[in-house]
């Protein structure tokens, strides 16, 4: 009886996991911020270029920008944009002292924020120049994400590698590609993001999101034709979302969308999710 009691205790506790609901945020600026928290979001991915970057922002910029996360409604979860384009990490011609010089100050100045994650996109930092060997560029990302991740670790942050589409750029365009990488990276601090956008235009399955189980840490999510919110061609997420509640995701859903009109678009692509989120996790 003692176990029959035990077994049923442990069978709930992991119900309780498996259906632990994520959050819906969004990718958008600060100015914003009264608008999005009114459409019912409460948490906000930003920009490393507006926001954070040296190359874009002066040391007074950066107080200011500070100061505006202290006052904003909508909390700060993480920041995207990682690495310029012009700042190459991938071909003959790398400099990596001014890539670890430009990280390192970028770490510091979200650490200041709170920051604790930072999507690691960055198309263009990241595209295999033309004749350049294939072999070579992925050895080559890895040797530099390592160092990367190094200054990340030292400021307490996580770097989210995401998945891109093939218009985008022609290195790391599948989160099995991506998820290969971050397993021969190896570090803890090194970690995906799970971009359904991208995995919907290289029309990868969401069985690859059950292969890279607790890797994942972070998800964008957008509709397939013209990075649409959620309910504008009625995608259906729901086998995306099966596979975020298989491997027990913890982390938050983002909208990073193109927007034809902010403000009524937010609240109903909030909705519209939510439902489809809802109906996953009520399923035994």
């Amino acid at each position: 009886m003692k176990f029959v009691f035990l077994l049923c205790l442990l069978t709930s506790s992991s119900l309780v996991l498996v259906a632990q609901k994520p959050t819906i945020g969004i990718v958008q600026d600060l100015e914003h911020d009264s608008v999005l928290h009114a459409s019912g979001y409460r948490s906000l991915v930003v920009s490393i270029a507006t926001y954070f970057s040296p190359k874009n922002v002066s040391d007074k910029k950066l107080q200011e920008n500070l100061q505006l996360f202290k006052k904003s409604k909508m909390s700060l979860y993480a920041c995207n944009i990682f690495i310029p384009a012009d700042l190459k990490v991938l071909g003959p011609d790398v400099d990596e002292v001014s890539i670890l010089t430009y990280a390192d100050i970028v770490f510091q100045r979200c650490h200041a924020a709170g920051v604790k994650m930072i999507i690691w996109g960055s198309g263009g930092a990241r595209r295999v120049p033309d004749g350049f060997d294939k072999t070579k560029a992925s050895a080559q990302f890895i040797s530099i994400a390592r160092k990367i991740a190094s200054l990340a670790a030292r400021y307490e942050i996580v770097l989210a590698l995401e998945n891109l589409n093939s218009t985008e750029t022609n290195f790391i365009t599948t989160l099995e590609e991506a998820y290969e990488i971050v397993r021969k990276v190896n570090r803890t601090n090194f970690r995906l993001c799970a971009d359904v956008y991208h995995m919907l235009k290289e029309n990868e399955p969401p069985a690859v999101i059950e292969k890279a189980g607790n890797y994942i840490v972070h998800c964008d999510l957008a509709e397939k034709e013209k990075r649409a919110p959620p309910g504008t061609k009625g995608d259906d997420f729901r086998g995306y979302l099966k596979a975020l509640r298989k491997i027990r995701f913890k982390g938050m859903i983002m909208l990073e969308c193109q927007w034809d009109n902010l403000s009524t678009q937010a609240g109903p692509a909030n909705q519209y999710l939510q439902k489809q989120i809802d109906e996953v996790y009520s399923q035994n």
